[in-house]
């Protein structure tokens, strides 16, 4: 069962990792952070295609390592 935890985490940390280098940055430098937030509030964000698919995979994945930590640790 450890070792089963074990090798499931280390998939999601590099699945992780992947997708979040795959994703695009919302803005680039000061003035796109202050922007940036107009954008989001009004909803301008992408749902589909690409990067809708990343965003479901890193939110996947997070809630798969860190469950996977926890139980991990409840083990030891």
């Amino acid at each position: 069962m450890k070792v089963f935890l074990m090798i499931v985490l280390a998939i999601a940390s590099i699945v992780l990792s992947a997708s979040i280098l795959l994703q695009s940055g919302n803005s680039a430098g000061l003035s796109g952070s202050i922007a940036g937030g107009a954008e989001q509030l009004f909803g301008k964000k992408k749902s589909k295609g690409y990067e809708a698919i990343l965003s479901k995979v890193t939110v996947v994945c997070a809630v798969l390592f860190i469950i996977c930590a926890l139980v991990l640790v409840a083990i030891e």
